[in-house]
C-alpha cells in the first residue's frame, strides 16, 4: 500500500472534506489526515463558498496529487481493486455516478440555507421554500434507491461512493431538524451512526477554531 496522505480543512464545517474522508474510509485506503488551518485564506474562502475552485480535500498517494470528492472516488475505484466505491453492476454504477453528480453540482439552495454545522442544533428551525426544494429532491432519491437496491444503504449492503456523498445531507438534516418520513429518517440515522461518521464527529466537537461566519444566529 502506497504512503497516502489527505489535507482536509474544518471538520465541523467542511462537508466536502467529510465526503472525501469517507471515499477514502470506504475504499480501504491507509492514509493520514493533514488538516489545514482555518487562518488560511482558501480554506476560509471555501468553506464560505467563495473560492473559485475547491482543493480541499486533497488526496496525496504516492507523490500524486488528486483534488475533487469525485475525482478521488475515481482514481481510488481504479487503484484500489478491492474497492467498493461503485456497484459492480454498469447500470447501476451509471446510477450511482449520476446521483453523485447531481449533489457534487446541484442543491445549491440547501448548501446556502442549511451550512453544515455539526457543533450546532436548531430545533424548529424553518426551511425556507428554495431549501425545501432541494430536500424534496433529495429525499425522492433516498426512496428510490432505498426501494431498488433493498437497502441499508443507497445502494445495497455496503456503503459506496453515493452514502459518502449524501451524509454531510444526514448530519444538515440533524442538526436543522428537517422532517422527514420513517424510511428516510431511518436512513439518516443508519448513515450518522457509521464508525467512520462517529470519529469525524468526535473529532469536530474538538476543533477549538471557528469561523464566524458561519455562526449565525438563526
Amino acid at each position: 500500500m502506497a504512503k497516502a496522505s489527505l489535507t482536509i480543512s474544518s471538520r465541523n464545517y467542511s462537508s466536502w472534506c467529510l465526503r472525501g474522508w469517507l471515499i477514502c474510509k470506504f475504499a480501504g485506503l491507509e492514509f493520514e489526515a493533514v488538516k489545514v488551518p482555518l487562518d488560511d485564506a482558501s480554506a476560509r474562502a471555501e468553506l464560505l463558498l467563495l473560492a473559485p475552485s475547491f482543493l480541499t480535500p486533497c488526496l496525496t498517494h504516492d507523490g500524486l496529487k488528486v483534488w475533487d470528492t469525485l475525482a478521488i472516488a475515481e482514481f481510488l475505484n481504479e487503484t484500489l481493486p478491492d474497492a467498493t466505491l461503485l456497484p459492480k453492476d454498469p447500470e447501476a454504477r451509471a446510477h450511482c455516478r449520476a446521483i453523485c453528480g447531481e449533489m457534487h453540482s446541484g442543491f445549491a439552495n440547501l448548501r446556502a440555507a442549511l451550512p453544515m454545522n455539526l457543533k450546532a442544533s436548531h430545533p424548529g428551525f424553518k426551511v425556507w421554500a428554495g431549501a425545501q426544494s432541494d430536500i424534496d429532491r433529495i429525499v425522492a432519491i433516498w426512496r428510490e434507491q432505498l426501494a431498488a437496491s433493498g437497502g441499508p444503504f443507497l445502494f445495497g449492503k455496503t456503503p459506496t461512493l453515493a452514502d459518502a456523498m449524501y451524509a454531510p445531507v444526514c448530519t444538515r438534516f440533524v442538526t436543522y431538524d428537517v422532517a422527514l418520513d420513517s424510511e428516510c429518517a431511518a436512513y439518516r440515522d443508519r448513515i450518522v451512526s457509521l464508525p467512520e461518521m462517529q470519529e469525524w464527529k468526535a473529532a469536530a466537537l474538538q476543533e477549538p477554531d471557528e469561523v464566524e461566519e458561519l455562526e449565525v444566529e438563526f
